[in-house]
């Protein structure tokens, strides 16, 4: 896959006449790397990458490599990017395999016969790197929270595009789960794909992603790696929280949070991180 990488640069977008995100500029997102979205709800974090998606209408500058993608239509664009929404919706009766068909070539649901042997033979590699090739024709309206969102990311990475964005990817998963679709995507970005995920899970964050991108009702607070971004004091401004930031003997960051923040996080030495042997 083509290096490349993603930047945003004055990107404003919201809904009804309402800005959610003024004037965002991020630092690049390079490619190979997994980019965690975090920060409270209502921060700005889904908006913004349905902004990326080209799902809602912005201004301002985003690029991948040498494509302007808000000059994009949507089927240009779904060439370059994939997306996986927080949930796929429910009254579909398409199978998991059909879905995941439908995703590779923009199929109509009508016209899924058509299908190729090779676009099948993708379909059903994809699924199985998932771990989810049994559902294959079960049909997604019947399927549990957790398995919908497996098949969704499954129609995300099918056409391997080189930006993945995924909408709290792990949000219904069970926690052995939620490590396979991490390591999925740390396989993903092995191979060169730029990922931005938003997450809820600070510790998912700090274990896998590279980078962090830090919203606090619709702008930017931080951005960084997981040691610059998921400080004490961060926690406590964003989160209004009283948590501390330890290594555990892998030596991957961990929050444990003690509980609500209740002084004035300014008045507070920013805490060291520190060393846990609790792995």
């Amino acid at each position: 896959m083509t290096m490349t990488s993603l930047i945003v640069s004055r990107l404003t977008t919201g809904y009804r006449h309402k800005a959610v995100l003024s004037d965002l500029s991020l630092a690049p997102f390079p490619a190979g790397t997994l980019t965690a979205i975090l920060g409270p709800n209502a921060g700005g974090k889904s908006t913004l990458l349905r902004a990326l998606a080209g799902l809602v209408q912005a201004s301002g500058s985003v690029r991948l490599g040498d494509l302007e993608l808000t000059r994009m239509g949507l089927a240009a664009r779904a060439r370059h990017v994939g997306f996986m929404p927080q949930s796929l919706p429910r009254t579909t009766e398409l199978t998991v395999l059909e879905a995941v068909i439908s995703a590779i070539k923009a199929i109509p649901a009508g016209s899924l016969t058509a299908a190729t042997r090779e676009v099948n033979r993708k379909a059903i590699a994809t699924l199985e790197r998932l771990a989810i090739a049994d559902l294959a024709m079960e049909r997604l309206d019947r399927l549990s929270g957790g398995q919908r969102q497996l098949a969704s990311l499954a129609q995300s990475i099918v056409r391997d595009p080189a930006l993945l964005l995924l909408d709290e990817p792990t949000s219904a998963l069970d926690l052995r789960h939620q490590v396979d679709v991490m390591e999925v995507v740390s396989e993903l970005t092995a191979e060169g794909r730029i990922v931005v995920a938003v997450l809820h899970d600070l510790n998912l964050a700090a274990r896998w992603a590279d980078r962090i991108v830090l919203l606090n009702h619709g702008s930017l607070h931080s951005q960084g790696n997981p040691e610059k971004v998921l400080t004490p004091q961060t926690l406590a401004e964003v989160y209004g929280v009283r948590a501390r930031v330890e290594r555990c003997s892998q030596g991957w960051l961990q929050i444990v949070v003690d509980g609500r923040h209740r002084e004035n996080p300014a008045s507070r030495p920013e805490s060291s991180i520190q060393e846990n042997t609790v792995s």
